[in-house]
């Protein structure tokens, strides 16, 4: 068993960036620390290094360079005088080189011993220490064996089977592979994707257990032989093994079957010697059997919806034990009371497959807080890189029962104000307002064979309240701006005799529309277009529309576009000829990359035949492989595409020609 630390700690360096970094200072300020931000380039000007006490740049804005380099890390704990690092999520959190650094280095890790890691950290080890356990495994393969062999294994497990990445998680370097068909392409992105984020692409196998919920227990181990568990969260939705939305308590658990997974997992975390915060996931199938998946050695992303449900700070539990303090609860301490619900926001695009967005934040405001807990690493006027995972930020909201939970998050999505990359919010609240979802139906394979029309908002229409409104608002703040400047109305586009009127002409999803806004009275404004006549009235989040409320939250306009949040969408309006909302894409056979990124595999040349449907290059951005793949039969040609090139958003990689020479959209 590891010693306890003697002395508390006084400075904590926290080895991570965004939200976590953020959400982890707070707590260690709150006791009294010195916290210390690291950063690289792309950070310079990050939220969680206007934060800290202190920060130290640790290199450039590769992750390799900066966040992942053990070296810098170090050298920063050392300069700032830190006596302990807290690694976060993801990064370094479950390197076992690093936290065995950290300890030569004499700094406290916050986490688990380097062994421990070291063992977990590696599924097919982890999965024979369970066995031994008497920890209930899904069925699968854990050897070394080259691809041909991979593919036997397969066969004998019989698919569909999970092609996972021995060294990490998180949806990294995992493929679902329904036949064998598919196998070989699925193993070789898997694989690269594994090497990627993991420096190791060793590969296991794994029966895939279909219609199964994914449920994980929360455990806290002290140095003197504690270990507790504080109960469950079900995080069953999940877009290609990534979790979009998490909850506590799960919808299907009950008591009986809390205190078995709950035994299970405190069994898992005696039985390897662990100590601090960690999570052992498990599969649920439908008749309560469960299977043990891995354990995260490190503090996970939904953390938050176990510390409302428990009254607990999570984090300063990490902290006391890192500092040799036993466990402050026991099991019979800890109650779940309420419930709890996590939405992760995302720069990305719904519309366009789930493609990372990066760029500038043009606005950002989280819901108010008692509607909502949004633990976020951005601020207006931040830039979202494509070096890094995409999510921006968390929101949590508590009820007393499931549904109160999920309309209070709905809620508390409709008041959040994000602007500048494209997100997912608006496809969260369809999430939360679909009927598998409120009927607590939803398993781990559902999001993915979801309708993804039906989750998403219709597309926009002129006569759409909120679009209205918007229109009015903006007219309406141009000629106060004009009469601000003495601007004559004339200039502006009004008209002075009758009823001053303004013109706007936009583009709304790519539809042209003309709007026709009438000065009626001194709080009520007509908008009319071609198909309605409608009477705006009320200032801001009072606006209405022929008495409707709108559901405006906010409005922004730019000398390219007319951004609105409603409480239900996000709407972007570009004003004609000026390429507001014109994204990344080819046409007349041209082939661009979808976003900011490095070309980690190009596999044709000037030349080559292409059939549609195959994989013309591999693009990774914001930690994640995306296959560019051909639309359409035809020949390479202007092929400027090179491995390990970055690449922005719209470049041109090469064009796709027919065989009657004409060019074929990639």
């Amino acid at each position: 068993m590891t010693q306890p630390i003697k002395a508390p700690i006084k400075t904590l360096l926290v080895a991570n960036r965004g939200e976590i970094a953020l959400r982890i200072m707070r707590t260690a300020r709150d006791r009294g620390l010195g916290v210390v931000a690291v950063y690289s380039d792309a950070d310079a000007g990050a939220a969680h290094v206007r934060f800290a006490d202190h920060a130290v740049r640790i290199g450039p804005s590769p992750a390799a360079q900066s966040y992942l380099s053990t070296k810098a890390i170090l050298k920063a704990a050392q300069q700032a005088g830190a006596d302990a690092i807290h690694p976060g999520y993801g990064f370094l959190s479950e390197n076992a080189g690093f936290a065995a650094a950290c300890a030569n280095a004499g700094l406290v890790f916050v986490g688990p011993s380097p062994e421990v890691i070291s063992l977990m950290g590696d599924k097919a080890r982890a999965r024979e220490a369970m066995k031994r356990a008497g920890v209930p495994v899904v069925p699968g393969f854990e050897g070394m064996a080259d691809d041909a062999a991979l593919l036997a294994e397969a066969d004998a497990i019989g698919f569909p089977v999970m092609i996972k990445a021995a060294a990490g998680g998180g949806g990294k370097g995992m493929r679902l592979v329904t036949s064998r068909e598919g196998f070989a392409e699925a193993l070789t992105l898997a694989r690269s994707e594994a090497r990627a984020a993991f420096d190791d692409d060793k590969i296991i196998l794994e029966k895939a257990v279909t219609q199964a919920r994914h449920v994980e227990i929360q455990v806290m181990a002290d140095h003197h032989g504690n270990v507790i568990h504080l109960g469950e969260r079900d995080c069953s939705v999940q877009r290609r093994h990534q979790k979009v939305i998490e909850e506590s308590p799960g919808p299907t658990m009950t008591p009986d079957l809390r205190a078995r997974m709950g035994d299970t997992a405190v069994r898992a975390a005696q039985a390897v010697g662990y100590v601090g915060a960690g999570t052992v996931e498990f599969l649920l199938d439908g008749d309560g059997n469960f299977y043990f998946l891995e354990m995260n050695t490190r503090l996970q992303v939904e953390h938050p919806v176990t510390e409302m449900v428990t009254g607990l700070d999570l984090v300063a539990l990490q902290l006391l034990v890192a500092e040799g303090a036993a466990v402050p609860v026991t099991l019979d301490d800890v109650r779940i009371t309420g419930w709890a619900m996590e939405a992760r926001l995302y720069a990305e695009d719904p519309t366009m497959g789930f493609l990372p967005s990066a760029g500038r934040i043009m606005a950002w405001r989280p819901a108010p807080e008692p509607l909502a807990r949004t633990d976020a690493g951005i601020a207006t006027g931040d830039i979202v890189s494509a070096f890094y995972d995409p999510m921006l930020a968390k929101v949590i909201a508590f009820g007393e029962t499931r549904d109160a939970a999920r309309q209070a998050l709905i809620a508390a999505l409709g008041e959040t104000v994000i602007l500048g990359p494209v997100t997912n919010r608006d496809f969260l609240i369809g999430v939360l307002r679909s009927e598998a979802f409120a009927d607590g139906l939803a398993d781990t394979g559902w999001l993915d064979g979801a309708d993804m029309a039906a989750l998403l908002p219709p597309p926009m229409t002129p006569d759409q309240r909120a679009v209205v409104a918007a229109v009015a608002f903006h007219a309406e703040a141009d000629r106060n701006r004009a009469h601000a400047l003495d601007i004559p109305d004339e200039l502006m586009g009004w008209s002075s005799a009758g009823e001053p009127t303004t013109v706007l002409d936009l583009e709304i999803d790519g539809e042209p529309c003309r709007f026709m806004v009438h000065q009626s009275g001194p709080d009520m404004l007509r908008v009319v277009t071609p198909d309605a006549d409608d009477v705006v009235t009320g200032q801001g989040r009072d606006m209405r529309v022929n008495g409707a409320l709108a559901g405006i939250v906010e409005v922004r306009a730019t000398a390219q576009t007319l951004d609105v949040v409603s409480t239900s969408r996000t709407i972007r309006a570009s004003f004609p000829g000026l390429g507001g909302g014109a994204g990344a894409g080819g046409d007349g056979g041209q082939v661009a990359a979808p976003m900011h990124g490095i070309l980690t595999g190009v596999h044709v040349t000037d030349g080559d035949r292409v059939q549609a449907g195959d994989a013309l290059m591999v693009l990774e951005a914001m930690k994640m492989q995306h296959q560019i793949r051909a639309t359409r039969p035809g020949i390479i040609r202007d092929l400027t595409a090179q491995a390990g090139a970055q690449v922005a958003q719209g470049a041109l990689l090469c064009r796709v020609e027919d065989e009657g020479g004409d060019d074929a959209a990639g």
